[in-house]
C-alpha cells in the first residue's frame, strides 16, 4: 500500500508537470488533410498531405451526434460526469490487480485513456502499462479532471482516438465508414464507432456482436436487426473520405502542408459555373476526339483569378494534368498583339489595307508558305478585317514589317516566359501561334490589352506585394484600338459571320485560335471588367476532329461570360442595361470617318492614333508591294493554286476526266486578265494535267505578269482518246 502511496505521490508530481491545457491541445492538433477555400471562405477543395494517419479537421463536442456520446459512455464510462478522474467504484469491483492489467478497460475511465493518447498518441493507446504507467495515468486523469472541463475531455478524447485502421477522430471515422459527418450518426452507426474502441480492428462480425450488446444495454435492442450485415458493408475498407473537389489543380499549386486552410482568390460559385460548363460542352462534342480543357477568369483590375478549372475531370484519361499553366501551340490567339505592336510604331493603321494572297517567303529552311484556316484567300483587305476575321497571311505581312525578334521581346514582356528561343528560331511561324504558351499567361495578356497596355501578374492568393508588381507594354492608345477591332462583330464576318458564340449582349473584346493540326483550341476575350480564357483538347497533344475556336472553347467562354454579366437586366423597367459598355477612349485616338478607293470596304469609323488618320485609304500595287516585303511581287490578285513547288500526282485508277486540275486566284480577275501555262495561253481553268515539270502566269490586262509558280506533275500518261 506504502508503494502505490508513493507510486500515486510520484505520479501527481509528474502530472502537473506534464500535462497541457485544452487550448494547447486544440491548437496543436494538425489534420492531415488540407484545405482551399474560396474567397468568402467556404471550403473548394481538400487534399491529404500527410499519409501516416487520416485526421481531418477538430470536430466540437456541439457537433457530435448525441447518440455517439450515448454509446460512447454507456460502453467506456458510465459514471463519466460523476467521478473526478478515476472512477473508484470501478476500481473496487474491478479488483487492484486488474486495475493494472491491460486487458481489462472496466477501471479505465475516458480521462485515464485521454491521458494515454497525450503521452503517447493514438497509436500507443493499446500499449501494455506496468504499474508505475498505471499509477502515473490515473494521477494525470485526477489532475486533468480538476483543470479541464468534462466536455473538453470528452471532446479532446473523440478527436484523439483511434477508431480502425489510419482513421483517427471522430471525423474521420464518420467520413471514412459512413460518409456523413459526426452529427449526423445514428443509433445503429454510433454503436459500432463505439464498439471499435475496445477492438479497432476486429473482424466486423465481432464488431457488430458487441455493438448490439451494447444497444441492449441501452434499450435500442431494435436497432440490432441487420446490424452484421450493415458492419460488414461498412466496416471493410478501404475507408474513402471525400471531401470538396471543386479546385483540385489549384490547391496541389498552392497548399503545401497538413492541416493548412489557405483562403483563395476562387469564386465558389464561379469555380462551378466553369466547371459544368466545360463538362457539358465537351460531352457535346464526344464523338469529335476531343476530351479536356481549362477555364481561367481573372479579374481585370486587381488580377485576382476568380475561376481556375485545369482539366474536365473524369472525361479526361489524365484528369490531374493542369491544362491552365501546361504550354500548347497558341494558334492565332497571338496575333492582336503583333497588330498592336505594328499599330504603335506608327507602320499600320486599323484602316491600313493588306493582301490577303498567296505568299512564299524564302527561310534558311526552305519556302514559308501560309494558309488561311479555310484554305481561302480574301486580296486585300484591311487590318480590322484581317484581325476581326483572323486571316494568316496578313498576320505574316504584318511580321515582315515588324520582325520577328521585335515581336519577340513584346510576347516576353506580356509575361510569356515558355519562349525560350530566339525570335529567328520561330521565324515568320511566330505571327500564326507557333510558339507553346500557357491558358494562364495568354488570358493575362489579353487582360494586359483590357487594362490599356499595363501588365500585372495574376494573383491566386491574395498576395498583394505581388500583385503590386507592373509594367507598361503597349501605349494605351494602341491597346484601345485593337480592344475596338476585337469588340467589331462586323470584322469577324469573313471568317465568323456575324452570329457566333462571340457574339454577346454587353461589350466584350474576343479572339479565337486553333493550332495545327486542329491540337489546340482557345477562345480568349474581356468585357470592362472580367478576362475569360479557355482551352479545349486533348491533354495527349491528339488532334481533334472539326472543332474549331468558335465551336470548341468559344461556347464554354460565352456561358462563362453571361454568368459574369447575369445581372445586366433591369427587371423593373423591362429593359436591358448593360453595365459593361465600350470603354472611354484615351487621349491621342482619333475617330475618323474614312473610304476606300477601291471600294473595298464600306465606308466606316475608324480609329487612330493621333497623326496618322486618312479620310481616304487608298489601294495600290504600290502599297501592297511595300506591305509585301522586298523583291516579292504583289498585286490585287495572286496565283491561289497551285502553289509554287507543288507537286500533282495521277492516280491511274482515277478517270482522268475526274483530275483536272483548276486554277485558282486569290480574288476576282479583273477584267482583261488572262492565264498562261508553259507560255501558251491557257483559256480553261479546269485543265488535265501532263506528266513534268510547268510554269504558270497570271498576266494583267497589259500582258504583264502579276503572278506566277513553278510546279511538276507526276505520273503515267494515258493513252490517247483517254481524256473526254
Amino acid at each position: 500500500m506504502r508503494r502505490f502511496l508513493f507510486l500515486l505521490l510520484l505520479g501527481w508530481v509528474t502530472a502537473t508537470q506534464a500535462q497541457p491545457s485544452f487550448h494547447e491541445v486544440k491548437d496543436g492538433y494538425v489534420a492531415s488533410d488540407a484545405w482551399l477555400l474560396a474567397r468568402d471562405g467556404r471550403e473548394l477543395q481538400q487534399i491529404r498531405l500527410d499519409k501516416s494517419v487520416r485526421r481531418l479537421q477538430w470536430t466540437p463536442i456541439e457537433e457530435v451526434s448525441p447518440a455517439l456520446l450515448r454509446a460512447l459512455l454507456y460502453s467506456e464510462d458510465k459514471r463519466f460526469y460523476e467521478h473526478a478522474g478515476v472512477d473508484w467504484n470501478a476500481v473496487a469491483a474491478a479488483g487492484w490487480r486488474n486495475l493494472w492489467n491491460t486487458r481489462t478497460r472496466g477501471a479505465s475511465t475516458l480521462t485515464m485513456q485521454l491521458t494515454g493518447l497525450l503521452q503517447e498518441g493514438a497509436k500507443g493507446r493499446n500499449k501494455r502499462r506496468n504499474v508505475l504507467e498505471k499509477a502515473g495515468q490515473a494521477t494525470s486523469a485526477l489532475w486533468l479532471d480538476q483543470r479541464w472541463q468534462k466536455d473538453e475531455i470528452l471532446e479532446a478524447y473523440l478527436n484523439l482516438v483511434g477508431f480502425r485502421g489510419e482513421l483517427q477522430g471522430v471525423a474521420a471515422m464518420s467520413q471514412g465508414l459512413f460518409s456523413k459527418s459526426p452529427a449526423g450518426l445514428d443509433e445503429r452507426e454510433a454503436s459500432l464507432a463505439a464498439a471499435l474502441l475496445r477492438a479497432p480492428n476486429a473482424l466486423p462480425t465481432t464488431v457488430a456482436q458487441r455493438a448490439c450488446g451494447l444497444l441492449k444495454s441501452m434499450n435500442r435492442v431494435g436497432e440490432c436487426a441487420g446490424l452484421e450485415g450493415y458492419a460488414a458493408l461498412h466496416l471493410r475498407g478501404p475507408f474513402a473520405i471525400h471531401g470538396m473537389d471543386v479546385a483540385p489543380h489549384l490547391a496541389q499549386k498552392l497548399l503545401d502542408h497538413p492541416g493548412q486552410r489557405l483562403r483563395s482568390t476562387l469564386d465558389f460559385d464561379l469555380q462551378t459555373v466553369a466547371t459544368h460548363s466545360l463538362r457539358a460542352n465537351l460531352l457535346q462534342l464526344e464523338n469529335r476526339n476531343v476530351e479536356d480543357g481549362a477555364v481561367v477568369v481573372l479579374d481585370n483590375a486587381t488580377g485576382e483569378t476568380l475561376a481556375w478549372v485545369g482539366s474536365s475531370g473524369d472525361l479526361s484519361d489524365a484528369a490531374e494534368f493542369d491544362a491552365v499553366t501546361a504550354p500548347r501551340q497558341a494558334g492565332s490567339t497571338l496575333k492582336p498583339f503583333l497588330y498592336a505592336l505594328a499599330i504603335e510604331q506608327k507602320r499600320l493603321s486599323a484602316a491600313s489595307i493588306l493582301d490577303d494572297s498567296p505568299v512564299r517567303i524564302s527561310t534558311s529552311s526552305g519556302l514559308y508558305v501560309p494558309q488561311n484556316y479555310d484554305k481561302h484567300f480574301v486580296g486585300p483587305v484591311s487590318l480590322r478585317m484581317a484581325l476581326g476575321s483572323s486571316l494568316n497571311v496578313p498576320a505574316v505581312r504584318t511580321l515582315l514589317l515588324v520582325g520577328p525578334d521585335a515581336f519577340h521581346q513584346r510576347l516576353k514582356q506580356l509575361g510569356f516566359d515558355t519562349l525560350k528561343e530566339t525570335g529567328d528560331y520561330y521565324g515568320y511561324s511566330l505571327a500564326l501561334g507557333s510558339a507553346d504558351v500557357s491558358l494562364l499567361a495568354l488570358t493575362n495578356a489579353y487582360r494586359t490589352l483590357a487594362n490599356g497596355g499595363q501588365w500585372r501578374p495574376a494573383v491566386t492568393n491574395n498576395d498583394t506585394a505581388h500583385a503590386a508588381v507592373q509594367h507598361s507594354v503597349y501605349q494605351p492608345q494602341a491597346a484601345a484600338i485593337i480592344s475596338d477591332i476585337l469588340s467589331d462583330r462586323s470584322a469577324r464576318i469573313h471568317t465568323f459571320g456575324l452570329d457566333s458564340a462571340l457574339a454577346t449582349r454587353y461589350w466584350t473584346a474576343v479572339k479565337t485560335g486553333t493550332s495545327k493540326d486542329m491540337r489546340d483550341n482557345w477562345c480568349i476575350g474581356y468585357s470592362r471588367k472580367y478576362t475569360v480564357g479557355v482551352w479545349v483538347g486533348n491533354a495527349g497533344g491528339e488532334p481533334m476532329h472539326d472543332v474549331s475556336g468558335v465551336s470548341g472553347a468559344a461556347p464554354v467562354w460565352l456561358e462563362v461570360m453571361d454568368y459574369l454579366h447575369r445581372d445586366f437586366k433591369n427587371l423593373d423597367h423591362g429593359t436591358m442595361k448593360l453595365r459593361s459598355d465600350p470603354p472611354p477612349l484615351p487621349k491621342g485616338v482619333e475617330s475618323r470617318t474614312v473610304r476606300f478607293e477601291p471600294a473595298l470596304e464600306p465606308p466606316r469609323r475608324e480609329l487612330f492614333i493621333a497623326g496618322t488618320a486618312q479620310d481616304v485609304i487608298r489601294a495600290n500595287a504600290t502599297t501592297l508591294e511595300r506591305l509585301g516585303g522586298a523583291g516579292s511581287k504583289e498585286g490585287l490578285a495572286r496565283i491561289a493554286y497551285p502553289g509554287e513547288g507543288t507537286i500533282i500526282g495521277l492516280d491511274p485508277d482515277i478517270p482522268p476526266a475526274n483530275q483536272r486540275v483548276l486554277f485558282k486566284a486569290s480574288s476576282r480577275l479583273p477584267a482583261g486578265w488572262t492565264w498562261q501555262l508553259d507560255g501558251k495561253r491557257q483559256p480553261a481553268l479546269a485543265w488535265f494535267p501532263m506528266p513534268g515539270k510547268h510554269h504558270l502566269q497570271l498576266l494583267d490586262a497589259h500582258g504583264n505578269e502579276a503572278d506566277a509558280v513553278a510546279f511538276e506533275v507526276r505520273g503515267a500518261v494515258f493513252k490517247p482518246g483517254a481524256i473526254r
